[in-house]
């Protein structure tokens, strides 16, 4: 299979839509011309890649009305592959105003599918993401993580808030919910310790708790997340 086998499909399907096709015309895979509506410029390749991409864009200088094209996979793992990144590309190209299509040479009368369409692209925010994001943000103490990391666990502000937690149950036998809210500052110290998602804490008492022995590695292995542990005497 070559790119130059889905331009007659491609060429079909815009002459079916009235259409007058040429190929390769000023560096253009394929251009196609129609009274009283924008040019159509299609670059073809047999994958999604950042390389066709970059040609999209760079076709947007000519027209408004540009699709990218790739071959429909033609194998079970090929297919597998595509379905997993296919959401993502189209968002690519919706973001970019660029249009996508799934050529499939043998595939009869439906031998090109469009994905997309070219259209402006108006982003949304998402006031409740970027809600999450900066009360994330504002309740980390300090900067415990290091970005780009990989394989590595994040420290979250929930991490932080169940680290203080156990920061101060490492000073005593056990202490009541109440005291823990006290010392710490931390609302919602009655559901840390009651949902308990670390298994750091172990209910000795109604409103009492004491650290596991699984919380006292975890403190040792993460005191450097918490700012103010210099000073701080366990209990062992």
């Amino acid at each position: 299979m070559k790119e130059a086998d889905l331009y007659a499909p491609v060429k079909a399907f815009l002459q079916t839509r009235g259409y007058e096709v040429k190929g390769e015309v000023k560096d253009c895979d394929l251009v196609a011309v129609k009274a009283d509506c924008a040019t159509v410029i299609v670059e073809l390749k047999l994958t999604f890649s950042l390389a066709l991409v970059l040609q999209g864009i760079d076709r947007q200088a000519l027209s408004d009305d540009v699709y990218i094209a790739i071959h429909q996979p033609d194998s079970k793992l090929k297919r597998g592959n595509w379905r997993s990144k296919e959401a993502d590309c189209k968002k690519l190209c919706r973001r970019l105003g660029l249009g996508l299509m799934l050529v499939q040479p043998d595939a009869g009368n439906r031998r090109v599918q469009i994905l997309l369409d070219p259209a402006p692209y108006a982003p949304r925010k998402s006031k409740q993401r970027q809600t999450k994001l900066l009360t994330e943000f504002h309740s980390r103490a300090g900067d415990p993580n290091v970005g780009g990391v990989n394989k590595t666990k994040i420290v979250t502000a929930y991490r932080q808030n169940a680290l203080r937690c156990a920061q101060l149950l490492a000073q005593h036998t056990s202490m009541s919910v109440k005291a823990l809210r006290a010392q710490s500052g931390i609302e919602k110290t009655a559901a840390i310790l009651q949902k308990n998602y670390y298994h750091w804490f172990e209910r000795v008492d109604r409103g009492v708790y004491c650290l596991t022995e699984k919380g006292r590695e975890e403190l040792s292995l993460n005191c450097a997340a918490l700012p103010d542990t210099s000073k701080v005497k366990y209990i062992i």
